[in-house]
């Protein structure tokens, strides 16, 4: 059987990449790297090749693979040096740079496992010339700057690239990264490995020691990304699946699990908006207390995803009463896409550098933007997430796929941070237990219990429409509520492709991005 293809994306100009490749045959994940490569210049305010990624690869008829891209601390790191100057580490600069970029090392595995006849030139060109030529701000690039400008403007390098004349940019602005434009071109001549082990890391570990980083060329050197098995949770609509530590994959699959012994009591929209916010803090309540680097947990993560486990959080919700909240929330920024290719293959894929920017560090000789995913260790010595050397930090980042009970098979994710798990959550049940079509469970408005994008407030933010219907109903219930505007980007970039028993595909993307969906020709 021939599979029709289809790519999704935040970006626009990354979607027409995937999917051109697509249509000259590529595989999903030679697709991937391809879209990868463009949205990390197209979107540098939410992701790049300094920064981490993970893979989900599903063939049909086969387990799903899991990649984890994900960078470990220095290896040199000196705890005790971070402890005493204060109690938060490091936003921005070469300090907060602590965390290896493992995103390349998960384009490199991605196309070992799932090869095909395109050279790394081809996948790797148009976002070479885009660097190059330069790219088109938008208005998510530009509120990205404005944001982050007192945090991240005395940053020289940073400045030059991503500031105009010392202000934030404007929509319609062209950035230009020549030098990031010159680190593709030789990744695509002499390979991806060279990122790790060659001129690149060489360059950039010097770099980085000059702006006072931890990271030295034995960490680039050390680096390697790891293939998993996913986590997975059966349930009433099918297998669900997802990535494990140190992402927070297990939260995505316990919300949508809770909800799925719940969804029958679900007799209106108030109680599928109730019992998913219920759903999403026993499953953050979990996750807040066990994920950390894979070689710290306390046990198997999917000890936690057992029928015992679930029923017990789901007897935990209240149809008439709200738990109360806050908790510590995770702030973040990132990119999800999907890829469907004619072999039957299906790729969910995420990468991001955490806030907005990153750690504002743009390394001049590559202009490699570096993650801030250091940001989500702990300083506090007895915290699970503990700030340590060679170690994995928390990850929001979680990419998402189902096996349905009816043959169709599913990719789908978002970015947002903590919004990441309730966006996943949203769109699957709306589809699956409201039977909406794709678009209509992505586009319709959301909402947002906690805080991102590095946001002080904890309560649960409605968008406009919503509000205006739910607000008081959602009070008289124990919730405290606040009104956003409507298509709000606080919401998360959401996408999805759904792909049928007989190999027709479904795709869309999200309103609130810059991005588009395509699907290709049936054969």
């Amino acid at each position: 059987m021939t599979f029709q293809t289809s790519f999704t994306a935040p970006h626009y100009e990354a979607a027409q990449v995937g999917q051109r490749i697509l249509d000259q045959g590529g595989t999903a994940s030679e697709a991937m790297v391809a879209a990868a490569a463009m949205v990390a210049v197209q979107y540098p305010h939410m992701n790049g090749i300094g920064g981490d990624g993970f893979w989900l690869i599903c063939r049909q008829g086969q387990a799903p693979v899991a990649i984890d891209a994900c960078g470990r601390s220095a290896s040199q790191l000196d705890v005790d040096d971070y402890r005493t100057r204060g109690d938060e580490l490091p936003e921005s600069g070469g300090e907060a740079s602590i965390t290896m970029a493992g995103t390349i090392s998960g384009w490199q595995k991605a196309l070992q496992l799932n090869a095909g006849v395109a050279s790394l030139h081809d996948l790797l060109a148009p976002a070479i010339e885009a660097a190059r030529e330069g790219i088109e701000v938008t208005q998510s690039l530009a509120d990205a700057s404005k944001k982050t400008l007192m945090r991240l403007q005395h940053l020289p390098e940073f400045a030059k690239l991503f500031l105009n004349e010392g202000q934030p940019l404007k929509v319609g602005d062209t950035v230009c990264n020549v030098a990031l434009a010159n680190t593709l071109s030789r990744l695509a001549q002499v390979g991806l490995d060279d990122f790790y082990r060659g001129e690149i890391a060489q360059q950039a570990a010097q770099e980085l020691a000059q702006l006072g980083s931890p990271l030295t060329l034995e960490d680039f050197h050390q680096h390697d990304a790891v293939v998993t098995e996913p986590l997975t949770v059966s349930t009433s609509k099918g297998q669900l699946y997802n990535l494990g530590a140190p992402t927070q994959g297990l939260a995505s699959l316990l919300i949508i699990a809770i909800y799925d012994q719940l969804a029958e009591q679900a007799d209106s929209e108030l109680d599928h908006i109730h019992l998913l916010v219920e759903a999403t803090k026993q499953a953050f309540i979990i996750r807040d207390q066990v994920i950390t680097d894979p070689d710290h947990l306390s046990q198997p993560l999917d000890t936690y995803l057992t029928p015992e486990v679930i029923r017990g959080c789901a007897d935990q919700v209240s149809m008439t009463q709200a738990l109360p909240w806050p908790h510590h929330a995770k702030p973040g920024d990132t990119v999800w896409m999907g890829a469907s290719d004619q072999y039957g293959t299906m790729v969910s894929f995420i990468q991001s550098i955490y806030w907005e920017f990153g750690s504002g560090v743009v390394l001049p000789s590559s202009g490699i933007l570096w993650n801030v995913r250091g940001k989500s260790f702990s300083l506090h010595p007895e915290h699970h997430n503990v700030l340590a050397a060679n170690k994995k930090p928390f990850h929001t980042l979680n990419p998402a796929y189902a096996e349905l009970n009816d043959g169709t098979r599913m990719v789908y994710g978002t970015m947002g941070g903590e919004g990441q798990p309730q966006t996943q959550a949203c769109l699957f049940s709306r589809h699956l237990y409201q039977n909406m079509p794709l678009s209509q469970a992505v586009s319709l408005p959301r909402w947002l219990l906690g805080r991102t994008w590095g946001d002080s407030s904890n309560n649960l933010r409605l968008e406009e429409d919503l509000y205006s219907v739910y607000a008081t109903p959602l009070t008289d219930l124990g919730h405290e509520v606040s009104q956003v505007d409507s298509l709000n980007e606080l919401m998360g970039h959401a996408g999805a492709i759904a792909v049928d028993k007989h190999g027709k595909a479904t795709a869309t993307s999200d309103p609130r991005s810059d991005g588009e969906s395509f699907v290709g020709e049936e054969e």
